[in-house]
């Protein structure tokens, strides 16, 4: 009998399932969409059912249509879409659509966070409060919906949500739950200090767990509903950056991990909680047992470029497109893009930045307008990376996945932009199959996740920085990086007057 584990990677706009074979060979596959509410700008909500129902229609069609035997599937694990609030009353029922990664509500909380603990609160989790964090949300439904957090009694993050109701069993974590930052990274325990502060009970803090540890097998109640067997085992996940990581085999010191989805993430990883990056960047417990990872992230990577082809070029092949951008000259003729769509996280922290063009001429096509949003989304990953340079962190390796890793172009500019070997995955599948990986090594396959990767996990071709490309790009770079100095206060008050609007 074949045997099988399968990778939930909840995203933000769909989740997809992979079930995979003891060598990391994909067996099937399977996504489903689901929508995504924003009643007023800034806001980001979904509607946790639709992770559920997405998963299990994703299984189910594996079980009905792709001839997987339910079984032959005997662990699960998950990715998930980090720092999302799902709250539930004391029956366990959600009680308001989960409040997202990518919501911008909450500056006012983050204030109020550094005005009471300042310091103290990055010592605490490694890291400062930004939006798109855990706690702001639940302060701000505390300050803004109190018939809500009345009836609150427990909260979760996304994959949580949807693993409680595969087996009935709350619980989070780590990778996850130091997003949410309310964890003492340092102690590996919810932080009563925080709790305390802003008098939140530690009992809404749900029991935590490791990536690999098993969570419990499939409910009776989800297997009818699901069509698999309650032998199946769950196990814990993590937060989708770790996962991404896993299953790109981001599992030593020297290498960074450059990943352009919707939001863009640089990634590195850690062996322990002593790196201080003073809350410039996020610090997160990786799904490697007693490892970390540290990470910056650009709100609107992958997004920006969705964003242009949709408003701008929007009947012309995405391949196409990235190919004609491809033969515009270096700089796009003088044209750089920053990807300020949403607002940014890191280096600027800035909910009320926008994104623009600068140095538009009339002599330019659309062609270097697609060029210099791809230049400006890989600026903003060099921002990040010098963070890293900045506090003597050395690596010599960049693995590329998601949107970024598609096109040989991109690639390239990449290793130019960045000055730094640029490498690509024969099998890249994200997230899913870091989550895949987990639960291969929780049911014993492999002893370790290094260990899994020495199978699931293989490198392709190798990008190397070219010098004349390199010596362009610091010069570019050097504009790019003045723009957000130049033009944050015009930013700040044209938002201002949309509101007003």
């Amino acid at each position: 009998m074949n045997e099988y584990v399968i990778g939930v990677d909840l995203g933000t706009s769909a989740v997809k399932v992979s079930a995979m074979d003891r060598s990391g060979r994909i067996a099937a596959q399977q996504s489903y969409d689901y929508p995504l509410s924003q009643p007023k700008p800034g806001y980001s909500e979904q509607n946790p059912q639709d992770w559920l129902y997405g998963t299990t229609i994703g299984i189910d069609r594996m079980i009905l249509k792709d001839g997987i035997k339910k079984e032959e599937i005997k662990g699960i694990s998950f990715s998930g879409q980090m720092h999302g609030l799902v709250l539930l009353d004391a029956d366990n029922q959600v009680l308001r659509p989960a409040i997202l990664w990518n919501d911008t509500r909450t500056t006012k909380q983050c204030q109020e966070i550094m005005d009471k603990l300042g310091d103290r609160f990055v010592d605490i989790t490694g890291n400062k409060p930004l939006e798109g964090f855990t706690l702001p949300k639940l302060l701000w439904v505390k300050e803004n919906e109190p018939e809500i957090w009345a009836k609150a009694k427990t909260f979760l993050l996304p994959k949580d949500y949807v693993r409680f109701c595969m087996t009935g069993n709350l619980g989070m974590d780590y990778s996850d739950a130091t997003g949410t930052v309310l964890l003492d990274i340092k102690q590996g325990q919810w932080s009563q200090e925080i709790c305390e502060a802003f008098d939140i009970p530690m009992s809404m803090c749900p029991p935590l767990m490791k990536s690999v540890d098993y969570a419990g097998n499939v409910s009776a109640s989800y297997a009818t509903f699901s069509g698999l067997s309650t032998a199946t085992k769950i196990y814990g996940g993590g937060g989708d950056n770790a996962c991404g990581a896993v299953g790109a085999g981001i599992l030593h010191p020297n290498m960074v991990m450059s990943s352009i989805g919707t939001s863009g993430v640089v990634l590195k990883y850690e062996e322990n909680a002593d790196v201080n990056y003073h809350g410039q960047i996020q610090y997160e417990c990786h799904a490697i047992p007693d490892t970390y990872y540290s990470m910056g992230v650009t709100l609107a990577a992958g997004h920006s470029l969705n964003w242009f082809k949709h408003k701008f070029d929007p009947d012309e092949d995405f391949t196409t497109m990235v190919e004609k951008a491809s033969q515009r000259p270096l700089g796009a003729n003088g044209l750089i893009f920053t990807p300020y769509v949403v607002g940014e996280r890191t280096p600027y922290a800035d909910a009320d930045i926008r994104g623009s063009f600068i140095g538009v001429d009339s002599m330019q096509d659309r062609y270097d307008f697609c060029r210099a949003v791809m230049e400006g989304i890989t600026f903003s990953f060099r921002d990040i990376l010098n963070i890293y340079d900045q506090n003597g962190q050395e690596f010599d390796t960049v693995v590329a996945i998601g949107g970024g890793a598609k096109s040989d172009f991109w690639l390239q500019m990449q290793a130019d932009i960045f000055n730094k070997k640029v490498v690509a995955l024969t099998n890249e599948q994200g997230p899913g199959l870091g989550a895949a990986m987990i639960a291969a090594v929780g049911l014993g396959w492999f002893d370790s996740l290094q260990d899994c990767a020495k199978e699931f996990v293989h490198f392709g071709k190798e990008y190397l920085p070219k010098p004349a490309n390199v010596a362009k790009y610091d010069e570019l770079y050097a504009i790019y990086h003045q723009v957000y100095g130049q033009t944050k206060d015009l930013c700040h008050a044209l938002l201002n007057f949309r509101r007003e609007d």
